[in-house]
C-alpha cells in the first residue's frame, strides 16, 4: 500500500502541475470565447474557425515537444547529458521553424485560409481578422513548448505552471479591457481578444526564459566534450519524429475537416460546436497531465531498461485516467444547462450546445484514454504504432462517418458529432492491443 501511495504521489507531482498549466493555457481561448460570446454568433463562429487553424499548429509543435520529451526522459534515465543537450536544441530549431511558417501563413493569407472552413462571408471575415493577429503567437508558443518540456522532464513541472498562471491572469484582464473598451480604450471586440492573447503569450515566453536558469546546467557542454565530435543519431531521430509529425498532421487535418463539416452546416451549428470548446479544453487539460506524466515516468524506466516496471506504471496511469475522466464527465452532463446561459446567443444555439455537450460527456472518457495511451505507446520511441492507429481511426472511420452523417443523412449537429466520434472507440481498441503485446517498449540508443 505504501508503494502504491508513493507511486500515486510521483504521478501527481508530474501530472497536477502539467494539468493545471494545460488548463491555464486552455483558459486563453476559454476567456476569449466567454467574453466574445457576449458579441453574438458570428463572432463566436469566427473565433472558433480561426482556432481550428491555430490548433493545427499547436498539435504539430506539440508533436515536436513530444519527441523531445521522449528523448530527454530516456536520456535522463541513462544520465547522458550530451544527448539531453542535443535532443533539446535539435527539437527547438525544428519547432521554431514551424512557428515561423505558420505565422507567415496567418499574416499573409488569413482570409484565404479561413475561406476553406466556411462559406458565410461575415464569419470568414471575422475569422480572418482574428487569425491575422493571433498569428504572432505561433513563434513564441513554439519556444515555450520546448522550454516547458525540458523543465518537466527535469522534475521542475511546477515552473511552467507559475509562468502560465501569470500569463493567464494577464490574458483575462486584457480581454476585459480590450474587448469591451475599459480604462479609456475603445471597444475592439474579437480583435481585442486576439491582442490580449498575443501579449500574454509573449509574457509567458519571457517568464519561462527567466526560469530556464534552473535547468541550464543540463545543456552546459563540459570542457572534455568541446573538441569531441559524436555523430547525432539522425536515423533514430527521424524514425521517431516523422511518424509523430505525420500522425499529428493527419489527425489535425481530420479535425479541420470536421471543422469544415460544421462550418458548412451553418452558423448555428458552428457556433454550438465552438461554445463546447472551452469545456472540452478544460477536461482534456485537466487530464492531459496524466498523458505527459506517463511519457516522462515510463520513458525514464525504459531508458534504464526496467521494462516490467515501465509496463506496471503505464497500467496504473491508464486506470487513474479512466476514473478521473468518468468523474469529470458526470459533472459536465449535470452542469451543461447552466453553462450555456453564460453566452448571449440565440436559444437555438444554446439548445444545440447542450445536446453536443451531452454527447461529449459520453465519448470523453474514451478520448482521454486514447490520449494517455498515445503518450505511453510513444514513450519507447516506436511512434509508428500511433501513426497507424490514428490514421485508421480518423480517416478510416471518423471523416467518412462525419461526411455521411452531415451531407447524405443530413442529421443534426449532435448526431454528426456522435457518429464521427466513433473513431475514438476504434483507436482505443487498437491502442489496448499494442499495449498488451508490449510491442512499444524499447530503450533509445545514444551516439557513440
Amino acid at each position: 500500500m505504501n508503494k502504491e501511495r508513493s507511486f500515486f504521489y510521483v504521478v501527481c507531482s508530474f501530472a497536477v502541475p502539467i494539468a493545471l498549466q494545460s488548463m491555464l493555457q486552455a483558459s486563453f481561448s476559454i476567456v476569449d470565447q466567454i467574453m466574445i460570446g457576449q458579441l453574438g454568433s458570428v463572432s463566436v463562429a469566427g473565433v472558433g474557425l480561426a482556432g481550428k487553424f491555430s490548433s493545427m499548429f499547436s498539435f504539430m509543435v506539440s508533436a515536436v515537444g513530444s519527441v523531445a520529451g521522449i528523448m530527454i526522459s530516456q536520456y535522463l534515465g541513462q544520465e547522458n547529458r550530451r544527448e539531453i543537450r542535443r535532443s533539446f536544441w535539435v527539437n527547438l530549431m525544428l519547432a521554431g521553424l514551424m512557428g515561423g511558417l505558420f505565422m507567415a501563413v496567418g499574416l499573409l493569407i488569413p482570409k484565404g485560409v479561413m475561406g476553406l472552413y466556411a462559406t458565410d462571408t461575415d464569419t470568414v471575415n471575422a475569422a480572418a481578422r482574428y487569425l491575422s493577429i493571433v498569428a504572432w503567437t505561433f513563434l513564441p508558443a513554439a519556444v515555450c513548448t520546448l522550454l516547458s518540456t525540458l523543465l518537466r522532464c527535469a522534475d521542475h513541472a511546477a515552473l511552467p505552471l507559475y509562468a502560465g498562471m501569470a500569463a493567464a491572469l494577464l490574458n483575462t484582464v486584457l480581454n476585459y479591457i480590450l474587448i469591451f473598451g475599459k480604462l479609456g480604450f475603445a471597444p475592439m471586440g474579437a480583435e481585442g481578444a486576439a491582442i490580449a492573447t498575443v501579449v500574454s503569450q509573449f509574457v509567458n515566453l519571457l517568464l519561462l526564459l527567466l526560469l530556464f536558469g534552473r535547468v541550464r546546467h543540463l545543456l552546459a557542454k563540459p570542457a572534455e566534450e568541446r573538441n569531441v565530435r559524436v555523430p547525432f543519431l539522425w536515423k533514430q531521430y527521424a524514425a521517431m519524429l516523422l511518424p509523430v509529425l505525420f500522425t499529428e498532421f493527419m489527425w489535425t487535418l481530420g479535425e479541420n475537416v470536421y471543422g469544415g463539416i460544421y462550418g458548412h452546416m451553418g452558423t448555428a451549428a458552428t457556433a454550438a460546436m465552438t461554445l463546447t470548446n472551452p469545456v472540452q479544453n478544460l477536461l482534456i487539460g485537466a487530464l492531459c497531465g496524466l498523458a505527459q506524466a506517463a511519457g516522462i515516468i515510463v520513458g525514464k524506466r525504459l531508458g534504464c531498461g526496467e521494462y516490467d516496471e515501465a509496463y506496471e506504471a503505464a497500467r496504473k496511469i491508464i486506470l487513474y485516467g479512466l476514473w478521473g475522466s468518468i468523474i469529470l464527465c458526470v459533472v459536465i452532463a449535470l452542469t451543461g444547462r447552466y453553462y450555456v446561459q453564460i453566452y448571449r446567443v440565440e436559444d437555438a444555439v444554446k439548445l444545440l450546445t447542450r445536446q453536443v455537450l451531452l454527447v461529449y460527456a459520453v465519448v470523453a472518457p474514451v478520448k482521454v484514454l486514447n490520449m494517455i495511451s498515445g503518450g505511453i505507446l510513444g514513450s519507447g520511441g516506436r511512434t509508428t504504432y500511433n501513426l497507424v492507429i490514428n490514421i485508421l481511426g480518423t480517416w478510416g472511420f471518423g471523416v467518412p462517418l462525419g461526411l455521411l452523417a452531415a451531407f447524405v443523412l443530413k442529421l443534426p449537429i449532435y448526431w454528426v458529432y456522435l457518429l464521427l466520434s466513433l473513431e475514438e472507440c476504434v483507436r482505443l481498441a487498437l491502442c489496448l492491443v499494442v499495449f498488451k503485446k508490449r510491442w512499444w517498449m524499447q530503450s533509445l540508443e545514444a551516439g557513440a
